[in-house]
Order: C-alpha cells, then sequence, then structure tokens
C-alpha cells in the first residue's frame, strides 16, 4: 500500500542562525510522553529554538513562525512549555483573545496529564495558571492588554496570535522577560489580513529576513505572490506542512469560497505587501500637519464622495505646494437632502482642474449639474482606481508626501479608520471605526489627492518662429 503524501516538512522561507548544539531532544521526549508524536517540522522548529551557544544560552533570543491555519503551530509552543515547567522556567502565554489563551491552558493540561506529569492549575478565566511544584516552573496565561504583565519578571514570552500583536502591547511585555539570565520570546501566528490590528509581527518578520535584527530567528510556510489557481493542489502541499496528517484535501477543498485572497493568506500562507494597520494613528496624521498655510503651485483638486448609504456627500481639495508636496483640506460634508448647489457654487467661483466624483448614489446626478452649468465634465473613477487612490493614500502618508493644516472634522474621521477589502485582488479602502462617522470626508481628499497625483495640468504649447 502506498504511503499517504504528507506536506512539505521545510519552511519555504527562513532565518536560521548557525549553532553547533541544542537541548531539544528532551523537549521532544517530554511532549511524546504523552502518546503524541512530534511531525518532522515541529522537531525541526524545537531544535532551532532550543539551539545554544557556547554560554550555554539561547542562539534565539527571539524566533518566530508562521503557517496557515489548523497546522498545529500550537504544538511547537506546548512542547517548548512542558519542558521548560521541568527546568524550572517561569512562563508568560499571552494571546489576542481570552478563548485563544484558556484553550492553550487545556492543552496545557491535557498533555501533562496525559504525561503522567503531577502540576497545579488554576482555572480563573483571562489568567490560568499551570505550575510544577517540584522544579518551580509556572506558566501563566494571559490575554494581551496595554497594561499585561507589568511588574512581573519571567524567563519565557509566548505571543500566540501575533499576527494581533500590536505596538502599545509589545511596549507593556517585552521588558518582562529583561531581567531574566537566559530569556527568550517565541511568536507564532497566521499572516496577518487587512483587517489585523497587529504591526509587531509584520516588522519582526520583514527585520529577521534582511538581517536588521541579531539573535532573532524565523521560518514560514507560504507562497510569496498571490496565486491564479488557488485549486493547485501542489501548492496545498508546499504551504501546509501538516496536509496528509492532520487534514486532508478534501478539508481543504471545502474551505474554497468567494473570497479568493483571504484563502491565499488563511490556508496559503501569503503576506500582503501593503502595510496592515487597521488605522492611521493619530501620530502618522499629525506629523504631516504644517503650522501654517503653505505655499500651493496651480489649481485645484477636488475630491467628491457620496457615502455608501446615500445619507451623506463630502467635498475636498488637493493642490501642490512649492516644496512639492501635495496639500489637503475638506470643504465640508452635508445631508444629500441639502442637494447639490453648494458643490457647484464652490465649483463655479474655484479654479479647478479636475474634478472627481464617487459613489452610485449621486455622482451621475451631479455630473449631469455641471454640466448644466457649462461646467467641466467631471472624472468618474472605477473601482480599480479607486483601489489605486487608496494606496496611493497610503503611500502619502507613510512617505510624508502629504500636508493639512489640521481640520478636526478630517483628522477625527482619518485616525479612526479601519481597512477593508475591495474586490478580490488584494485592493483595499477605508471604513470608519464609529458609526457616527462618516468615511466618506476622508474618501474625498483621498480623490482628490489621487487626482493631484494622477491629472497633470497640461502645459501650453510654444510656437517659436
Amino acid at each position: 500500500m502506498a504511503k499517504a503524501r504528507i506536506g512539505n516538512q521545510n519552511p519555504t522561507q527562513s532565518v536560521i542562525l548557525p549553532y553547533k548544539k541544542s537541548l531539544y531532544q528532551n523537549a521532544i521526549d517530554t511532549y511524546e510522553l504523552s502518546k503524541r508524536t512530534a511531525q518532522e517540522w515541529q522537531i525541526n522548529l524545537t531544535k532551532h529554538i532550543y539551539a545554544v551557544n557556547s554560554d550555554g544560552l539561547w542562539t534565539h533570543t527571539k524566533f518566530g513562525y508562521s503557517l496557515p491555519r489548523r497546522n498545529g503551530k500550537n504544538e511547537v509552543v506546548v512542547i517548548r512549555e512542558m519542558e521548560g515547567l521541568q527546568r524550572g522556567e517561569q512562563i508568560l502565554h499571552t494571546a489576542h483573545r481570552t478563548t485563544t489563551s484558556h484553550t492553550a491552558w487545556e492543552r496545557l493540561c491535557r498533555l501533562l496529564d496525559k504525561a503522567g506529569i503531577e502540576y497545579n492549575s488554576l482555572k480563573a478565566t483571562g489568567r490560568e495558571r499551570v505550575e510544577l511544584l517540584e522544579t518551580g516552573g509556572r506558566v501563566e496565561f494571559r490575554t494581551r492588554t496595554t497594561l499585561g504583565g507589568l511588574g512581573e519578571g519571567f524567563d519565557l514570552l509566548v505571543i500566540d496570535e501575533a499576527q494581533e500583536y500590536t505596538t502599545d502591547q509589545e511596549s507593556a511585555l517585552k521588558y518582562t522577560v529583561t531581567d531574566s539570565k537566559n530569556p527568550q520570546t517565541i511568536m507564532c501566528g497566521t499572516p496577518p489580513t487587512p483587517l489585523s490590528s497587529g504591526t509587531v509581527f509584520v516588522n519582526f518578520r520583514n527585520n529577521t529576513l534582511s538581517g536588521k535584527v541579531e539573535n532573532a530567528g524565523w521560518a514560514e510556510w507560504g507562497i510569496e505572490d498571490e496565486v491564479k489557481d488557488i485549486r493547485d493542489r501542489e501548492l496545498w502541499y508546499l504551504c501546509n506542512p501538516s496536509i496528509g496528517t492532520i487534514f486532508t484535501e478534501r478539508s481543504i477543498q471545502d474551505e474554497i469560497g468567494e473570497d479568493e485572497l483571504d484563502f491565499m493568506i488563511q490556508r496559503l500562507g501569503l503576506w500582503i505587501k501593503y502595510n496592515q494597520k487597521s488605522a492611521i494613528s493619530e501620530n502618522e496624521w499629525k506629523e504631516l500637519q504644517v503650522n501654517a498655510l503653505p505655499t500651493l503651485k496651480g489649481k485645484l483638486y477636488v475630491g467628491i464622495k457620496y457615502g455608501n448609504d446615500g445619507t451623506n456627500v463630502a467635498m475636498s481639495i488637493a493642490v501642490r505646494t512649492l516644496s512639492g508636496k501635495i496639500f489637503v483640506e475638506a470643504i465640508d460634508c452635508q445631508s444629500v437632502r441639502n442637494g447639490n448647489g453648494w458643490i457647484v457654487n464652490f465649483l463655479k467661483n474655484a479654479d479647478v482642474a479636475t474634478v472627481v466624483i464617487d459613489g452610485a448614489s449621486g455622482q451621475n446626478i451631479l455630473a449631469k449639474e455641471m454640466k448644466d452649468f457649462g461646467l467641466k465634465e467631471p472624472n468618474l473613477p472605477t473601482v480599480k482606481e479607486i483601489i489605486i487612490a487608496n494606496s496611493l493614500w497610503e503611500q502619502g502618508i507613510y512617505q510624508q508626501s502629504i500636508c493639512h493644516n489640521d481640520q478636526p472634522s478630517l483628522t477625527q474621521v482619518v485616525t479612526n479608520c479601519d481597512k477593508r477589502l475591495i474586490g478580490s485582488n488584494g485592493g483595499f479602502g477605508y471604513k470608519s471605526q464609529f458609526e457616527d462617522m462618516d468615511i466618506s470626508l476622508m474618501d474625498s481628499a483621498m480623490l482628490a489627492h489621487w487626482a493631484c497625483n494622477e491629472f497633470k495640468p497640461k502645459k501650453k504649447q510654444k510656437i517659436r518662429y
């Protein structure tokens, strides 16, 4: 009988520091007392995590790894925790959700029971604990907050659901292992989706792969770029080391739906290229503020956005400055019940180069009114162009090529927004975090910014005789 095929046991991308010795075997032996058998890829990761230098200290003081869902990534963590308890380590296991940290506690207790290892356990939702009286080793399970872990010291810090690990949480937790004689931090998770709130995991991955951090290791299973055929079984086996052991081809078949990007992230381990921040931070926006109105150059570019619910319409302008940046300013956001007169009056009296209108609920009506008043025909962008406009807006913020005068209404919307998916090819837009804030105000500024980038003023042709 032919042996069943299993997934690729080696990372598709990794950074492992050189080492000559690893203390991994005792950890694997302890884990397998529970009657479970570690898979090859789990053993290899454990070997790298347990690598030590000539002083007996961990080679990788920080180690991160990423796998698609349901591959058993937490088994590597529980292998590390079971052995850590026996060596008397103080361990903090954190997760984004209370249910996840509770499940991790249950997993550790279950395996300790099966392995015949005696322990004391505290079951308190959000603050579970496992302790070995014989060694003094303990594992604390916590749901992450910006204050969690402050004032306590640990030898091992585990960041579960690392794709949701934020900089505020890192500031509270990273110092908890500082005074350990041999500290280690392990981060594990899946690639972030466009709605993931964390940035630490992304930055750690990028910096480790580019060699910008010391004492760090990384391993991942996944595709590097978006693919056309998500039904390609070779990709399934490439990116999922536990296919054929934990789950089957048929299980993956049932996961395929209309959202191909989500499948590529969750099942094929794709790291999307754009920034995964769920919101533009107050600091990022504040850094673009000007103290006085800059010297403006050229005509105005106007962005008009009708809200998705058809309630409001917003208008903003963008114009280049003498320094080459793009200055944006919101004009107004009014109820559609007020009509388009205020918009038309502004356009008639301003020196406008291009007008961009988005929003099916009103763009054609306004375009017709502009025609009736003899105004220049507006641009009605396609979905593809809207995706480009959102990307340019994000780039402009991070590259600091945008500037503004800190209008309270615009600032409030910009600094309280999340990303949302647009289309099926990884495009994104923005949505408000709060129901009483209309994202159309920021969308109108984003459209004006795009127009200022996209539509260059025509140069007058000079005829020489």
